[in-house]
């Protein structure tokens, strides 16, 4: 007869192999139905004798009484909270901190790991078995979570004995794990829907669920919350010897936790920005919510060496995505008509945080797209926002519904100026057909007109276009150029100075570029590309103008659709009145847009953009720098080459005159270059960079030695 207490031994040794394959090593070699088997003949053989029950049984991850309260935990060495960088330049001004530090030539590796976006906690061990939880509450004192933690299945109840002979250490004497709780995607959206089929709130995210899951009183609800766990550091520990993450990690998951598999370890920087851009464009395939990449310096005693600066630690540096989704409430929805008389739908929203960005609107996209998604004023919506793109609205949070939500209707009539709505079959885009009077178009129109990706007329915006329609002083945007200092006079907020700067920048616009013109015209899918490929090939607007359809589509860059719209904006008479004012207003109407021979004559330079240029905007000066090899930076420092700087140039050329690095304008950019100008093409590129000059109405650099930045995080 089998011995009880051999086999009981048996089985949670079993039990426990298969845990370790299922949530450590990813490959489960027990079907469920084989392991509900052994699991219920465990449970047997401790009822029957309970003097079987070890408190590392699998039997056991369900233990104990609800509790009332959570205890308070102080931790035995703080969990340190870590630094953001938001882009690449700010991850390598952390690096250069750290080896301001340890000394220029020190040789340094780095570990890479992804960053959970789950719930911190802490892991205690004495003697190989789990003997207590907490979570990472304010770094200090956390909550004691033990209970809960034991039915989390990854985190193993007694710690595996690592192989003999492989160079891993022992079983420690006593050791703190620290790492993240989370929830898969796929487990959370299987929760989320098996709770609104129970009439149970549903959670807003993956990392809300996995938190309010380890926080429930009753450990059998956190229990039946498909909870897994990644192991990523330690705390205090005795009994082994531990001297870097590299090597923690690999110990770590010989203990039987689970570990990421994406970790990596680099001693060449270079490969680390690699990698995280490697594994950052992955985010959508992930099997788990992330919100970055933590980079950390490998070593131990270098990291003690470089310390902390309050809670954050100078060796390691969160190198984060921008946060892209919220719920919030769409409070009503409204509609706005576009320069091309485009009428979109608008979301208005409770106002809600998304990527350190408070966002009240969101897109909503088209009629369609609403009656689709069956969005309802008064629902709760998931919004999204990437990057710098604007907001939308995914969808409804149907669960949320309270029954008071109202559905919505697209209007048949423009909300401006009362003409009935039009829909082109196979767009979905209602559209005013109103173009010449319409006065919303006419504001998106003027706001197009003066940015500065076109005209760039300083101290003309959203508020000033509306104005301007709305007092009736200009009918189309080539009137504005018939704004006298007169038509100011008695107007609240328009004093002598203000009048002087507008009229000023008004007359300065006059000398754009054909190219910039064309783009202010707002010829729909006419860009900046576009335009200046269409200024080169015809040199005129007059000849632009005449063009017929299969002359626009000769032009190279330029196809069947972009041809069809540039000929029918000409077609339309009110069009050609505009250009006829802006001829009489003195624009220039002639000349190609700059060209400029790419090359990398610029290879290994770093610029920094500040201030407006006279011709440039801002994108198309990185495009000409990005074109020859060199790079554009967001912010200035000692490693950079140039700063390129215009008028109303701020606190970046005061920091590069501080470092004493040289500055450039606009044309010293372009004779570094070498610029051409129409008809130039035989002419020779300059053949090394000029000594670089300061702006006219810019003082000249001061260098200044000695400096030290600020080595906080």
């Amino acid at each position: 007869m089998t011995d009880p207490a051999r086999r009981a031994g048996e089985l949670r040794a079993a039990l426990a192999e298969a845990n370790y394959q299922y949530y450590v090593l990813d490959d489960p070699r027990l079907s469920d139905a084989e392991y509900d088997a052994l699991m219920r003949e465990l449970r047997a053989l401790e009822a029957a004798d309970p003097a079987l029950i070890t408190p590392d049984s699998p039997t056991q991850r369900v233990s104990g009484q609800v509790s009332a309260q959570f205890a308070k935990v102080r931790h035995p060495q703080p969990m340190l909270s870590l630094a953001n960088a938001m882009d690449e330049a700010e991850l390598r001004e952390w690096r250069a901190r750290a080896m301001r530090l340890l000394g220029a030539d020190a040789p340094v590796a780095y570990v890479v790991e992804p960053k959970i976006d789950g719930l911190a906690i802490a892991l205690t061990y004495e003697g190989g078995r789990f003997a207590r939880g907490a979570t990472r509450g304010n770094g200090e004192v956390g909550e004691d979570v033990t209970a809960n933690l034991r039915t989390v299945g990854g985190i193993p109840l007694r710690l595996r004995e690592p192989p003999a002979g492989g160079g891993v250490p022992d079983l420690p004497a006593s050791i703190e794990v620290r790492g993240e709780v989370y929830m898969r995607s796929a487990d959370f959206t299987a929760l989320n829907a098996r709770l609104a089929a129970a009439g149970e709130k549903s959670f807003a995210n993956a990392r809300n669920s996995a938190a309010g899951s380890l926080r429930q009183k009753d450990p059998t609800l956190t229990a039946g919350r498909p909870l897994r766990f990644f192991a990523y550091a330690v705390g205090p520990f005795a009994g082994v010897s531990l001297t870097s993450q590299w090597q923690t990690l690999q110990y770590l998951r010989a203990l039987g936790f689970p570990v990421n598999g994406d970790a990596r370890r680099f001693e060449d920087f270079e490969q680390v920005i690699e990698y995280c851009h490697a594994w950052m464009a992955r985010r959508d395939s992930l099997p788990y919510e992330a919100d970055g990449i933590v980079i950390k310096v490998d070593d131990f005693a270098q990291q003690r060496e470089l310390g902390a600066v309050q809670k954050d630690p100078r060796w390691a540096v969160a190198f984060k995505f921008a946060a892209r989704e919220a719920v919030t409430r769409l409070t009503n929805i409204a509609v706005n008509v576009g320069r091309t008389g485009v009428v979109t739908p608008n979301a208005e929203l409770e106002p809600v945080v998304i990527g350190g960005v408070t966002v009240r609107n969101a897109s909503l996209h088209n009629a369609d797209y609403i009656s689709e998604r069956d969005i309802r004023i008064g629902d709760y919506v998931t919004v999204k926002r990437a990057g710098d793109v604007i907001p939308y609205v995914v969808g409804p949070v149907v669960s949320l519904r309270a029954g008071t939500e109202r559905p919505w209707a697209f209007p048949a009539a423009c909300p401006a100026c009362g003409t009935s709505l039009e829909r082109v079959e196979g767009e979905s885009a209602w559209r005013c057909p109103n173009f010449g009077i319409c006065p919303a178009q006419l504001v998106r129109r003027v706001e197009h007109f003066v940015g500065r990706g076109a005209m760039d007329i300083v101290g003309i915006g959203e508020r000033q276009a509306e104005q301007f329609v709305t007092l009736g002083w200009i009918a189309d945007v080539a009137d504005l150029y018939s704004l006298t200092a007169e038509r100011f006079s008695g107007v609240e907020g328009y004093g002598p100075k203000r009048i002087a700067n507008l009229l000023q920048a008004l007359e300065e616009s006059k000398g754009r570029p054909l190219d910039r013109l064309i783009v202010g015209l707002g010829i729909r899918f006419v860009g900046s590309v576009a335009a200046a490929d269409l200024a080169n090939h015809f040199g005129s607007l007059d000849a632009l103008m005449a063009a017929s359809e299969a002359e626009l589509i000769a032009v190279g860059g330029v196809g069947p659709v972009v041809a069809a719209s540039v000929a029918q904006f000409f077609q339309r008479d009110e069009n050609r009145r505009v250009v006829e004012k802006l001829r009489a207003a003195g624009l220039r109407l002639e000349g190609g847009a700059p060209r400029l021979r790419a090359g990398d004559g610029l290879a290994g330079k770093t610029f920094v953009l500040t201030g407006t240029l006279p011709t440039l905007t801002r994108e198309q000066a990185g495009e000409l720098i990005q074109s020859h090899g060199g790079k554009v930076s967001e912010s200035v420092s000692k490693r950079t080459s140039y700063v390129v700087a215009g008028a109303s140039a701020g606190s970046k050329l005061a920091k590069a005159q501080q470092l004493g690095v040289p500055v450039l304008d606009e044309a010293g950019l372009l004779a570094l270059v070498g610029y051409e100008g129409p008809g130039a093409e035989d002419e020779e590129p300059v053949a090394g960079p000029p000594e670089p000059v300061p702006p006219p109405d810019l003082a000249p650099p001061t260098p200044i030695g000695g400096g030290q930045l600020s080595l906080e995080l």
